[in-house]
């Protein structure tokens, strides 16, 4: 009897520790189980409910023109081109004096002596008479006497519009002898045209000479110089009164052949 009490006593414990544990899991299923009972009954009254069809709203696609363009803006007028100026008028250009006729100089082969013969003098023109002084008037019985004024000054008057004769260099009573012909240029066949500008001084004098055109050789230009400036001259003449003026002088240098 003693040996098998002991025995005994552990199977009693495990049934009282297996009913301790069931006692304590059974409020949990019975929570579980109410639980299911009411998400059943939520199923069963659920409404059926059927799927919905969304249509999407239509989309329209229009073309839409592009606005003209707006008109450009009309160009400004360009503003009239002012009128030219009249060209000035100008004062008709005064006529040169002719000129007289040249000197030639010649001359010979290389062994003859160079000969120049002068141009045939113009006429010499006949000196103007001086207008007559017009009488003075006889003074009248009034007390005033007539004034002499005007018989004075008549003669400068006619003397200032009596025309200008132009200075001469070539009457045969001056007796200016041509210019030299240079040995050098004589022998090198060298000749030209020279003209020389003199300014003849009231008393008939070369103030001064000029070379106004050249002959193409030095040596000519310069015996035509030296000789010009040595002569006398017929000096310019308005009325009585000489005036000093300048004259063109031309000199040819001519081989004979």
């Amino acid at each position: 009897m003693n040996a098998s009490l002991p025995a005994r006593l552990p199977l009693a414990h495990l049934d009282a520790a297996a009913a301790a544990h069931d006692t304590r899991w059974a409020p949990a299923l019975i929570v579980l189980i109410a639980h299911a009972g009411v998400l059943a009954a939520m199923a069963l009254q659920a409404p059926t409910t059927s799927p919905r069809i969304l249509h999407a709203a239509p989309v329209i696609a229009r073309l839409i023109s592009p606005e003209p363009p707006a008109p450009a803006p009309a160009a400004e007028a360009a503003p009239p081109e002012p009128a030219p100026p009249e060209p000035p008028v100008e004062p008709p250009a005064p006529q040169p004096e002719p000129l007289p006729a040249p000197t030639p100089v010649t001359a010979p082969a290389v062994e003859r002596t160079p000969v120049a013969t002068p141009a045939p003098p113009p006429p010499r023109p006949r000196p103007q008479r001086a207008a007559p002084k017009p009488a003075r008037a006889t003074p009248a019985p009034r007390p005033a006497p007539a004034a002499p004024a005007p018989a004075v000054a008549a003669p400068a008057q006619a003397e200032a519009a009596a025309p200008v004769v132009a200075a001469r260099f070539d009457a045969a009573y001056l007796r200016n002898p041509p210019p030299a012909y240079p040995a050098l240029s004589r022998s090198n066949g060298e000749s030209g045209r020279v003209l020389l500008r003199v300014r003849v001084s009231a008393e008939g004098a070369a103030e001064s000479v000029e070379l106004a055109a050249g002959s193409g050789h030095a040596r000519l230009d310069e015996a035509a110089l030296a000789a010009v400036r040595r002569w006398r001259f017929v000096p310019a003449r308005q009325g009585e009164r000489a005036l000093a003026a300048t004259v063109t002088v031309p000199i040819i240098f001519k081989l004979e052949k």
